[in-house]
Parts: C-alpha cells; structure tokens; sequence
C-alpha cells in the first residue's frame, strides 16, 4: 500500500476538468441578438428584405386604393389630410418675400422686390398660373399636399409658351397617369425604366412616361392608355423618400391603414348595436301548441282567406298592442352602447395618431383633460413636425416653380417698375433672392408670448424679424405697414397711445396654476 501524499492531485480532478460539459467548462456564447435567435419570440415572423422598388412594384397600387378609401369614409382619415392641408400650406399659402439688394450691396431694392411680388401675385390668382383655370396657386399647393398625403406622390408639369402673359404655367396630374407596371432593363443603349420613371446610370430620372389619359376615366379609350415620355425638366415628382434608390412614393397613411379599418368597422358595429339596443326588440314565443289557436300571418296585411290574426312586427313609441292568443313576449335587450367604448376608442385614436404623426387630441378633436402644460409640449413637437413638411415643400417645389417663373416672366415683360419700365432678363441672377414664408401658429395666451419676444429683443438674443418670421409675417412689409399708419395718423392729427402694461390678474393667476400642474 502506497504512503499518501497530501500534495498529490485528488484522483479525477483533470478528466473533471476537462470534461465536456463540466461545470468548470466556458459558457456557450449567443451569436445573435435577441429579436433574431432562432428559437426567440420573433422566430415566427414572416420577413421581406426587398428593395424599395420591389416593394413599391407589387404593393403601390393597392395601398393608394386602401388609403383612398380610408379617405372617402373614414372620419378621422379626412381630419387628417384636413389638418396637413391647414398646416403645411395654410389658409393663405406661402409667402413670397423678395430680398434682392442695390448693384452696391448697399441696401434693399425695394422697387425691384415689390415689383416682382406684385407680378407673382398676379401670376398666382385663379386662371393664370394653372392650365385648366380651376385653381389658384393657394388651391394647387393644398390639394398637391393632400394628394402626397393620401396618395403618396403627385406630378406637375411645368407648361411653357402658355398665354397667360406670364409664359409661364402648371399642369397637376392624377399620379395614376405614371404607370407602376411599365418597367425595363437597360439593354441596347436605352435606359432603364422602374416603374415608368426612366432612369441614367446614376439613378437620375431623365424622362416619365405617362399615361395620355387618366386609367380610371370612364371615357378611356384603348389608344389613349398609351404611354408618353415626358422628359424629367418639365415634370416635378414629389414625395418622401423612405428608403436610398426609392423611386417611388408610398401614402403617408401606410402604417395607420390596419387601425383605421378596425376602428371604422368597431364604430360601425357599435352603432348598429346601439340602434337594436335603443330599439328594445324581442321575439313572439309560442307556449303551448294548442289546434284551436288561430294562426298567426307575420306582419301580411290581409289573410288571404286563411284566418288568423296578424303578429306585430312594428311599433311606434309609446304605443301598446295585443298579442294573439297563446304567444308570449320575450324581450332582446343587448348592452349597448357598451361602457368601455370611449376608452377603446382612445386606444386606437392614440395608435391611429401615433402612425399619422400627429397628436391624439388634434386627430380626434378631444380636449377631455388637457391643460395648458401638456398640450403646449404635443403642439410643440407636432409644429416642428408640420415646419419640417414646409421646408421639404418649399425645397422641392416652390422655389423650383419661382425661378422657372421668374425666367419666363422676365423675357415675356411681365415685370415692370413703378415707371413701367420691364424689369431686365440680364440680371436674372440679381432677381434670384427671395424666401418662402410659411403659416405659423398662435397660442392660446399670445400675451405671454408676446412679452417673451419682447424680452428677447430687449436682450439682443432675437431679432425683430426673427419674430416677424415666428408670425409668419413680412418684417419689411410690416414697417412699411407702419409707417404708412404713422403717417396717416399725422395727417388727420392723430396721436399714437403708447401700449400699457397689462397688470396680472385672477385669470393669468389661474393659468400659472394649470402650469404648475
């Protein structure tokens, strides 16, 4: 018998060392996020990893055809594309304010920019600035943000040689003319075409073939569904870009489609139940089968020589009848309208909002429990949002269409100066100045935000025209404003009364409470 050594290893302790599966042993190591392990709870999901373009090939159409409907019947969807006309273009659309300076740079040429302002204008009434004379300038901008909205694109070609005087003008088109099943493969020298957008090597679009006649118009002819090529310089295709190498739109309504239906075909239901319930129906029942009762007609007017009484199948309110011998009345008194209808309905509101990107109590015109502090932080958010849309507008459309304007007005004569005099086509680049102004918004307490602004003046971190912009106001325009006002009031002997400084009261008292809560 071997001596022990207390120092020799115990017998076993390597093959538990390296044993598979020891408890010594590392831990397996996770190769994959959560969301994609192959036995997680996403496991199941069905996924499309398909370029925009493909997506766009074999969806499109439908999802514009559900969006439309959604737009035709469902409330909130029509509040909706309401709302983005109101705020992106607003009750007046975007202003145009020139700033083209003197040839020193010394100051502003005034003439030169009301003299183009006043040409636009014109150019923007009804009739002029549209080929078909339906729309002025004002309607073609709300009705082509409604139209990406809804539709998730829109085309206008830009006509010139037109006769308005201006040489100048629009044509808006149903996107329905841009075929999305015209496609080909570059081959011979041709370019390639996705979904009638003909594209260069770069991805550039250098043509659009359109359709010559609307596909849905009831007039359609067979030869007229033929396609025209269209080069890309006079069309302007707007939409919002999703993805890189997108070239088409996708409705802005996309994600919200699913809700919007639940929530139609819930009401929907909801009220049907609601009107039974309100109805206070019922079912005859017979109690006993007995031969000598006489038969009952079901509501016939007459007997057609069969006998019998007729059984109420109608009832006017506050009216009692009698029942034919041996018939009971069960009543059918269905518990609606239900107590959780308007807390279900504010879930989908909420989700439905959430996918429009806009807030909850604009979309569903409910102030129930709002106070000024919450509502302040969604309107903020929700401004930005619409700020946004307008910049993406203005970039992508309107100063395109103000200089293609102001070239053709410019060699067609149609600015003049104060002296008649046209306005030189030479210095096209000089006239080239200018900013689009879109809506703002007012708050509920302008005083508070007024005497902010005035605050920040005084501090020299604002500048009066940064507040004029914040109004969505002219600032050169509004001192002319008011030195035209100084004057008058000199001349009839008139003096200004300087503004008093409102004291506080209950009511600002009360609003600062709402604040604090």
């Amino acid at each position: 018998m071997k001596p022990h050594n207390p120092t020799a290893p115990k017998r076993g302790f390597f093959s538990r060392l390296f044993r598979r599966g020891g408890q010594n042993q590392p831990a397996r190591r996770e190769r994959h996020y959560a969301a994609v392990r192959p036995n997680g709870p996403l496991a199941d999901v069905r996924l499309n990893n398909a370029a925009a373009d493909a997506l766009a090939r074999s969806d499109l159409d439908r999802l514009r055809s559900l969006s439309r409907k959604q737009a035709r019947d469902n409330d909130y969807m029509l509040r909706f594309l309401q709302m983005v006309g109101n705020h992106v273009v607003g009750r007046d659309g975007f202003s145009l304010q020139m700033q083209v300076q003197m040839d020193n740079g010394s100051a502003m040429d005034n003439q030169a920019n009301r003299a183009i302002e006043e040409a636009f204008a014109a150019w923007a009434r009804r009739g002029v600035c549209e080929v078909s004379g339906l729309y002025s300038f004002t309607d073609l901008q709300r009705l082509m943000v409604r139209s990406v909205a809804r539709d998730g694109e829109v085309l206008v070609r830009h006509v010139y040689g037109s006769d308005n005087g201006h040489g100048y003008a629009l044509q808006l088109l149903d996107i329905d003319r841009l075929d999305t099943q015209l496609n080909r493969d570059k081959q011979n020298g041709k370019n390639a075409i996705r979904m009638g957008v003909e594209i260069n090597d770069w991805g550039r679009p250098v043509a659009y073939w359109l359709r010559r006649q609307h596909p849905g118009d009831y007039t359609v002819a067979t030869a007229l569904l033929d396609n025209e090529r269209i080069p890309a310089a006079e069309i302007s295709h707007l939409y919002l870009h999703d993805r890189p190498e997108q070239r088409r739109g996708f409705p802005w309504t996309t994600s919200a489609l699913i809700s919007l239906h639940n929530l139609g075909g819930y009401q929907e239901a909801a009220i049907i139940a609601a009107r039974v319930g309100a109805s206070k129906m019922g079912f005859f029942q017979q109690k006993e089968d007995i031969d000598s009762f006489q038969n009952p007609i079901d509501g016939q007017a007459v007997d057609n020589g069969h006998g019998g009484q007729d059984i109420i199948d109608y009832a006017d309110p506050g009216t009692f009848h009698s029942l034919p011998n041996g018939y009971e009345f069960v009543p059918f008194n269905p518990d609606y309208p239900h107590a959780n209808y308007d807390s279900f309905v504010k879930t989908c509101l909420r989700s439905v909002a959430g996918g429009l990107g806009v807030s909850y109590h604009n979309l569903a015109n409910d102030l129930e429990g709002v106070n000024f502090s919450s509502i302040r932080s969604g309107v903020l958010e929700e401004r930005d949002q619409w700020m946004a849309l307008q910049n993406w507008y203005i970039d992508s459309f309107l100063c395109d269409v103000f200089e293609r304007w102001l070239a053709c007005a410019l060699l067609a004569g149609a600015i003049t100066s104060p002296t008649g005099k046209p306005l030189p086509a030479a210095k096209l680049d000089k006239f080239k100045r200018y900013r689009w102004q879109g809506r703002r918004w007012a708050w509920v307490d302008p005083l508070k935000d007024i005497q902010s602004q005035e605050a920040a003046i005084a501090l020299r971190v604002k500048s009066r025209r940064a507040v004029c912009d914040e109004l969505g106001v002219d600032f050169d325009e509004t001192l002319q404003q008011i030195q035209q006002e100084t004057d008058l009031l000199r001349q009839m002997g008139l003096t200004e009364t300087p503004p008093t400084q409102p004291a506080a009261n209950d009511e600002d008292k009360g609003d600062e409470q709402n604040n604090r809560d």
